[in-house]
């Protein structure tokens, strides 16, 4: 079971997919990179999730982002159920789904919890930035689908976060304004925020987002 952590390097790997053989850095290039696992193909959760991903191509190419999926069954198999996908969600999967029959990418990420099942991962999801460390780790449970439009939104605040010097606040999305790091002083804060902010409490600051006019 692997132990991978926030800030950790996120391992590299070789897989065959639905798309031909990739490797993992490779593929992801510059890009933010998504990595999320599936209990099987022909699922029925699986099954919607995978097509709201094809839905949602452009929110992801517009935040320069690579999505990647994973599930323990054959290329062949996921072949077969990409034309299901394709047809009952009304879309075309355009991102690769890594044939993990070995289950050695699910080993390296941790997807496999024994105490939920011990063959079938459940659904986690990677988020890794340009750099290839882990900025974002989330486990649902299999019977659960998962809610992209988070996924977006925290995209969104990493992204913002990882160049400015504020962090987002509960229920936060684009054009919301955010809270000011603590480790900038108010003489510091005052020349970074020319929009102005609003000091709630000494070690709560909010100011509107930087980079929107």
């Amino acid at each position: 079971m692997s132990e991978l952590k926030l800030g950790d390097k996120a391992p590299n790997f070789d897989a065959e997919t639905s798309e031909g053989k990739i490797n993992f850095y490779d593929y992801l290039g510059e890009s933010w990179g998504i990595l999320f696992s599936h209990p099987a193909d022909y699922t029925p959760v699986c099954t919607t999730e995978l097509g709201t991903v094809a839905k949602y191509k452009d929110k992801f190419a517009e935040r320069n982002v690579k999505v990647m999926a994973l599930s323990v069954d054959g290329v062949e198999s996921h072949k077969g159920w990409i034309n299901d996908i394709n047809e009952t969600q009304d879309t075309e999967v355009n991102f690769p789904i890594i044939a993990d029959e070995d289950r050695k990418i699910s080993n390296l990420y941790g997807m496999i919890h024994p105490k939920a099942d011990d063959t079938l991962t459940v659904r986690s999801v990677y988020v890794i930035g340009p750099d290839k460390t882990i900025k974002l780790m989330i486990t649902y449970p299999a019977s659960t689908g998962r809610n992209f439009e988070e996924l977006i939104r925290v995209i969104d605040s990493l992204q913002l976060t990882a160049y400015q010097k504020v962090a987002t606040p509960a229920n936060w999305k684009q054009g919301d304004d955010v809270v000011i790091s603590p480790s900038v002083s108010n003489e510091d804060a005052d020349k970074m925020f020319p929009k102005g902010y609003k000091t709630v409490k000494p070690y709560l600051r909010m100011t509107p987002q930087p980079d929107k006019k």
